[in-house]
């Protein structure tokens, strides 16, 4: 209906209500009203056309108005539309991407609703983007619609609110007669129509929501409960909705929806994608090279299918693709196809921007990105959750919080003298809560019980992040992510899997910034992996370690740097340790004159060197030699360090060691009493250092000849290595020898086998 309002006229032209006005009003029912000044008024050339002239000539066609001179007020009203007959689809399935491959994901779908089910049937398709959860979706819509299994299909791309109400606004225009003009009360109305009414045909329908970004967009006006509507389809015997999203929060699950993750390609999907795809365009390579590149591109299919595209577009091979990849100046963007295949929306680098966004605003705000930056440098395979929450990690959270967060929503100035606000700092509850912001937009895999490996991240959302770091800030990142490895790592490795975690993750951080990790000094956290591969029996690993860590340590920061000495000191420790005492002796003289040269005699690592040249002489077959040089090398330390300090008593053990290897036993067992109550009153009772003294007093006390005290004190002594080492640790294993060996001398053969 259209009204114009002001003095009345009216004309006729057959086959339309036409209603034409000079100053008065004009009514006309389902086509045509004009106002204005009133000319001559006909039909036009065609059917249901009117034409207006004098004032402008003006021709409206089709049902459509059209006017030509002063009009008041002008009110139209459409005329409902009569309902679509079905099948209907609504919304635009997205076609099949080349190469599409089938997936047991398929068939969990297909399974869920084989039987029909006799209650809203929702299933969530979740997980990080680029899995392929849309093209999984899509499959299962036009199989079901193919089969003949649906009456009503309603396609949504439900990346925020606004097209969720617009697609069933138009669903409810097109299938019950609801007013598109006002789309969330169609929204409603289509929503209420797919509720079975008795008596009335049932309708078998399936709703895709696509790319779900935020639980609160299935809501109309979150935040007035007076107002508030969901958006989620009634339940229904016949309906069912299909859901797939990036989110992991609790409101998605439940209430009869079934969770289906997503996950990246196994190897043998990852090899039949790619070659199908190469095949596809005339292009063949080496399946070990396919292979090889799937591994590298961590089998997600987003960057399988857009590397398969790279190869075509730019000629290149496989390995050349790998190359590339692995080369650390080479971002992601570089290796983008030029055009994107199957109608992706973004390149593998800007697949993930939106989510880290989003889970930046999540509670504590502003922390996951650069939590995420963190994680990014370390092991995607896990990462201990101590690492993330270390004092060290949760200075850096504080430091470098993004905007979104409550404390920096500017940046301070500085200027010369001003005074400084510090960053407000980071407790474990938010650190905490960072993870489980990154885990609910499928950024990381947070698994608070798996405490050792609680974190996992794809690599390729490792590089992305890595990427988006200025060198400055990628360089800081890097070294505050060695200094939390680094507070987490326990100076006794009880914990076998804890050390392996975190050597797998000081690996990952050397491949990623190995720069970083000598600027300005070779960090700690370098000599901190090799004691512990040395410690866990991997001697030929340490020494493997510390030889590298010598050539780069001498090409980086120079020969003399103390970094480079030091590395030297560790290298000759192993080499002694894996039984080369001599070689050991020789490289420790070498790097004593050279530590005499550039730290003086009296400096702390000098002292030291003389202490591992002494005990290493002694090993390869000198103990008096080795006493000697203990004995003098004690009163220097006496003189320069004091009576107390640890490598004193170090030295006080050494001596006593050495003095009974070369014949005084029971002078050596008395210098180990002496020792042990000095370092019961310096380090405690459970210190290790103390735990060797009384290792080493029981081995004297029984070469002495008390055998049986022996025994007994090795026996006190594995209890207390096993409470604070724990069972499988070497010093453990190596008390559980000696016991044995002091039972079978104290004449107990039985015990003792």
């Amino acid at each position: 209906m259209v009204k114009a309002s002001s003095r009345r006229a009216r004309g006729k032209v057959p086959g339309l209500s036409v209603a034409v006005a000079d100053t008065g009003s004009a009514e006309a029912a389902d086509e045509t009203a004009v106002t204005g000044y009133r000319g001559p008024v006909r039909q036009g050339g065609g059917p249901d056309s009117v034409r207006l002239s004098r004032t402008g000539d003006v021709t409206a066609s089709g049902g459509s108005t059209a006017i030509s001179g002063y009009v008041h007020t002008l009110t139209v009203q459409r005329t409902p539309r009569e309902p679509a007959s079905w099948p209907h689809q609504v919304g635009v399935v997205p076609s099949a991407a080349r190469s599409f491959r089938h997936r047991a994901e398929a068939d969990r779908l297909r399974a869920a609703v084989a039987g029909g089910g006799t209650a809203v049937l929702c299933q969530v398709l979740t997980g990080m983007g680029g899995v392929g959860k849309t093209q999984l979706a899509a499959d299962h819509a036009r199989s079901a619609w193919d089969e003949g299994a649906l009456d009503v299909l309603v396609w949504v791309t439900a990346s925020a609110r606004s097209p969720v109400v617009s697609a069933y606004a138009q669903a409810g225009a097109e299938l019950c007669r609801a007013d598109p003009d006002d789309p969330e009360r169609a929204a409603k109305e289509f929503l209420a129509w797919l509720a079975p009414k008795p008596g009335q045909r049932p309708c078998r329908w399936l709703i895709v929501l696509d790319d779900l970004a935020d639980p609160n967009d299935l809501v109309i006006h979150p935040d007035d409960p007076a107002r508030r509507y969901s958006l989620w389809p009634p339940a229904s015997p016949y309906g069912r909705v299909l859901l797939t999203t990036r989110r992991r929060d609790a409101a998605l699950f439940g209430q009869g929806r079934r969770r289906i993750e997503v996950g990246v390609f196994n190897p043998p999907e990852s090899l039949a994608y790619l070659t199908a795809s190469l095949d596809a365009q005339d292009r063949s390579e080496p399946a070990e090279q396919l292979t090889a590149l799937a591994c590298d591109l961590g089998h997600l299919p987003l960057a399988l299918a857009q590397a398969a595209a790279y190869l075509v577009d730019s000629g290149q091979s496989a390995a050349a693709y790998r190359k590339l990849l692995a080369d650390r100046a080479t971002r992601l963007t570089d290796l983008a196809p030029d055009a994107l295949p199957d109608d992706h929306a973004a390149t593998l680098a800007a697949a993930w921007s939106l989510s880290i966004d989003r889970a930046d605003t999540l509670r504590p705000a502003g922390l996951a990105r650069p939590m995420l930056h963190l994680a990014a440098f370390l092991d995607a395979n896990g990462i201990p959750h101590d690492v993330l929450t270390s004092p060290e990690a949760r200075g850096y959270l504080a430091a470098h919080r993004t905007a979104a967060g409550p404390e920096r929503t500017r940046r301070p100035r500085w200027w010369p003298r001003k005074r400084q606000r510090p960053a407000a700092p980071v407790t474990p509850e938010e650190a905490f809560g960072a993870l489980r912001a990154l885990d609910r937009l499928s950024l990381v895999d947070h698994t608070p019980g798996a405490p050792h490996q609680a974190v996992r991240a794809h690599q390729l959302i490792q590089r992305a992040a890595r990427d988006t770091l200025t060198p400055g800030r990628h360089d800081r990142t890097a070294r505050a992510a060695a200094d939390a490895l680094e507070a987490a790592w326990p100076d006794v490795e009880r914990d076998a899997d804890l050390a392996q975690s975190l050597r797998a993750n000081t690996d990952a951080l050397m491949r990623h910034a190995a720069d970083a990790l000598y600027q300005p000094d070779a960090h700690a956290l370098l000599f901190r992996l090799g004691r512990s591969l040395g410690e866990a029996g991997q001697v030929a690993a340490a020494i493997d370690h510390f030889e590298c860590l010598a050539d780069i340590t001498a090409h980086r920061l120079g020969p003399d740097h103390p970094g480079t000495l030091t590395t030297r000191n560790n290298l000759a420790s192993w080499r002694g340790e894996a039984g080369d005492a001599t070689g050991a002796a020789q490289a420790f003289a070498e790097l004593l004159a050279d530590r005499v040269r550039v730290l003086g005699p009296d400096h702390p690592d000098t002292l030291t060197t003389r202490n591992n040249l002494a005990s290493w002489r002694g090993e390869a077959g000198d103990a008096t030699g080795a006493a000697q040089a203990f004995s003098e090398l004690f009163a220097d330390q006496l003189r320069v360090l004091g009576s107390d300090h640890p490598r004193t008593l170090n030295t006080r053990n050494n001596l006593a060691y050495w003095r009974g290897e070369a014949g005084d036993a029971t002078g050596a067992a008395q210098a180990f009493a002496e020792l042990l109550a000095d370092q019961v009153r310096v380090l405690g009772p459970d210190h290790p250092k103390t735990l060797t003294t009384r290792g080493n007093l029981a081995s004297w006390r029984g070469e002495a000849g008390d055998a049986a005290g022996a025994a007994q004190a090795f026996a006190e002594l594995l209890a207390d290595r096993v409470r604070v080492l724990g069972p499988d640790h070497p010093d453990t294993l190596t008390t559980r020898n000696n016991l044995a060996t002091r039972r079978e001398k104290a004449g107990d053969a039985v015990g003792a086998a």
